[in-house]
Formats: C-alpha cells, sequence, structure tokens
C-alpha cells in the first residue's frame, strides 16, 4: 500500500496517495460540524456547531482533528480498519516539540499505523521545485512563515513567523467593504470568495496611492440579491501585505522581513538562498502579487536581489498552493521505501518522542 500524504492547514486540508507530479485527490476545508445538545431549547434539541481543529497552522482540537483525519483516511482514502498504513504529515515553522509528540500518539494509538513521518513545510516546498536549498515565503490562511532552508535543514533561528495571513486580509476586505457600502449586509463567506475573485496588487506603492482616482468601479450582485461596488478595497488587501500598517501592524513589509531573515544567516549562503526564493500559500497567487514582490526585491537594500523560483512544467498547477503537499509526496517515495521513519515498533519502545530523532 502506498503512503498518504496530509497538509493540514488553518482553512484547506490535502490529503491523497503520495503521488509527487499529481495535486492531492482530496482538497477539503478543515473544518467539522458538530451536533451539540442546547440546553436553553430544552427537549433534546441539537444544534450544528463549526469545529476548526487546526487555527493559524497549529492543531487547537484534538478529538475534531481525530474525526476529521478519521473521515479523511477511512471513507476518501479508502483505509480499512485494521489495514492501516503508513502516513507523512506536513509540519509548519515552529511546530512546538509537544504538538509533534501529539500527533504521533494519534497516528499510533488511535490509527495503529504502521509508519509515520513528519517534516517541515519549508523543506518539502522546495523538493518540489527540485531545491534542497532557498528561502520560502509562505502565506497561509492564519500565519506567515519565512524559513530560509540550507542543505534540507531549515535555519530556526533566522526564520520568522508572523500570526497573520489570510484570514486577516479577509476580515480587512470586510472592513473597507462596509465603509464604501453602508447599506449592504455581507456575509464573511461571501466576502472570502469576493476576495479569492477580485483581490489584486497594485505595481509599487505610488501606483496604489494613485488608484483611488483612477481604478474602475466593479458591481456584484450576492447571492442574497445585494449589490456591491468594489473599487480601491480589491488592491488594499494586496498592499497589506508590502504595507502592514494597513493591518494596524508597525513593521516592515514582506520583501524586507525576507531579506533581513536571510542576513542572519552565514553569509556564505546568502546568494543560494535569495535566489533561490519561493512563495507558498494560496494568498500568493492574487493577481498580480507576484510582480510586485519582485519589483520590490529588485528594490530591496540588498546586496544580491532576490528572484522566485520557477516551478518546474512537468508539475501540476497551482504548485503554490500544493508545494508542501507535493514535497511530501516526493519525500514519502524515499523515507518509507528506506525505513528512515518511525515504524510501531520504535514508537513501542520508545514513545511519543521517538519523532524528535527520526523526523527532521
Amino acid at each position: 500500500m502506498e503512503a498518504v500524504v496530509v497538509d493540514a492547514g488553518s482553512k484547506l486540508l490535502k490529503a491523497g496517495i503520495a503521488l509527487p507530479d499529481q495535486a492531492p485527490a482530496l482538497v477539503m476545508p478543515s473544518k467539522m460540524k458538530l451536533e451539540v445538545e442546547d440546553n436553553q431549547l430544552g427537549d433534546g434539541a441539537v444544534v450544528e456547531e463549526v469545529v476548526q481543529p487546526v487555527v493559524r497552522g497549529f492543531v487547537k482540537d484534538w478529538d475534531a482533528m481525530e474525526d476529521l483525519l478519521s473521515y479523511v483516511l477511512y471513507s476518501n482514502i479508502g483505509w480499512e480498519m485494521g489495514d492501516e498504513g503508513q502516513i507523512l504529515f506536513t509540519e509548519p515553522l515552529f511546530t512546538p516539540k509537544a504538538l509533534r509528540e501529539q500527533l504521533a500518539q494519534l497516528m499510533f494509538e488511535k490509527f495503529n499505523v504502521s509508519g509515520f513521518y513528519d517534516s517541515e513545510q519549508a523543506v518539502l516546498s522546495l523538493y518540489a521545485v527540485g531545491r534542497i536549498s532557498g528561502c520560502t515565503v509562505d502565506i497561509g490562511h492564519g500565519k506567515i512563515d519565512i524559513a530560509p532552508v540550507c542543505e534540507g535543514a531549515v535555519q530556526h533561528i533566522a526564520s520568522k513567523r508572523f500570526d497573520i495571513g489570510g484570514t486577516d486580509l479577509t476580515n480587512l476586505f470586510v472592513q473597507e467593504l462596509k465603509k464604501s457600502n453602508p447599506s449592504v449586509n455581507i456575509d464573511i463567506s461571501d466576502v472570502e470568495r469576493l476576495k479569492e475573485q477580485y483581490a489584486c496588487c497594485a505595481e509599487d506603492q505610488l501606483a496604489f496611492e494613485a488608484i483611488g482616482s483612477s481604478c474602475r468601479p466593479e458591481r456584484h450582485t450576492l447571492p442574497d440579491g445585494q449589490v456591491i461596488t468594489i473599487e480601491k478595497e480589491r488592491y488594499t488587501i494586496g498592499e497589506a501585505l508590502f504595507q502592514p500598517h494597513i493591518l494596524g501592524l508597525e513593521d516592515y513589509g514582506i520583501v524586507h522581513q525576507l531579506v533581513t531573515s536571510v542576513s542572519n544567516v552565514a553569509p556564505e549562503y546568502h546568494r543560494q538562498l535569495l535566489e533561490n526564493t519561493m512563495l507558498c500559500g494560496g494568498t500568493v497567487s492574487m493577481t498580480g502579487f507576484e510582480d510586485r514582490f519582485q519589483r520590490e526585491a529588485n528594490l530591496s537594500a540588498s546586496a544580491i536581489c532576490p528572484s522566485l523560483v520557477k516551478p518546474p512544467e512537468y508539475m501540476p498547477e497551482n504548485l503554490a498552493r500544493y508545494s508542501a503537499w507535493l514535497g511530501g509526496a516526493i519525500l514519502a517515495k524515499v523515507v518509507f521505501p528506506q525505513n528512515q521513519h518511525v515504524t510501531k515498533g520504535d514508537y513501542d519502545e520508545t514513545g511519543p518522542s521517538i519523532v524528535h530523532k527520526k523526523c527532521f
């Protein structure tokens, strides 16, 4: 049985058999609907409650995570009780040791897997484009990770994590749309779709500042029939990544953060890291984002200009969305056949802490 790869993000869970040149077979929301008894209504009445097991990249509700993985593995992947296979998980930057151990414990004690491995998303994303060294800028739903990777090892002392991401950009979009459409009642799920459809980046800061007087209004009809007008707001979302003060943050933009991160690595690695910069996560597919990022990089004060890695032609479209999963599929083809993973025997002998010795 082929190994399964799981990349559980704050918004989407990607899972499937390890096929390195194909997109994951399953992409679904990382949330569960639970029926809970409502004491106020009485008579045993139940209400639906949406639970998000993963918050800003880390598992927060292990019971819900177990239910979600059970649905994924048994109902979708095709595992059968008593005949579970091997599994590889992607792991966000700075995952606490306790969470790594808890995941291994869940897999061996609840799912009875025959083999387990986990690896950091930054390393896996670079594998997906044929690199073992480079720097990833991963803009996820709930966090931004910037991670220099040298010879397959994340340089944690130089890496940065920010607890902002796509969800914060969505909230910003809501605020901006309410200012220009005060009479319209906007649902957050509608705004998420509007963001994916309309959000874009201006060429540079000057172009953004000039947009107010030249932006062509877009009229969009919401599912409930209300009509909303979208103007400069569509550019504000992308601009916030380059000017964080728009989000109320006193910090530098994304390119400056990349350059300062790499500056904390030994100088002999700077060129290799900056010239192999990779953008990951759903947010980076925003119209104009890649061009703006490269334009800002060309203007940076760094002696070595950051340049973006282009994905191989044979890899699936939207590589940035699935890069960690695809890298995991590549790694799974190595670690399991070569017995580099955590086996059931390893786990029984050492316990959950074995994950720190065998998964790196």
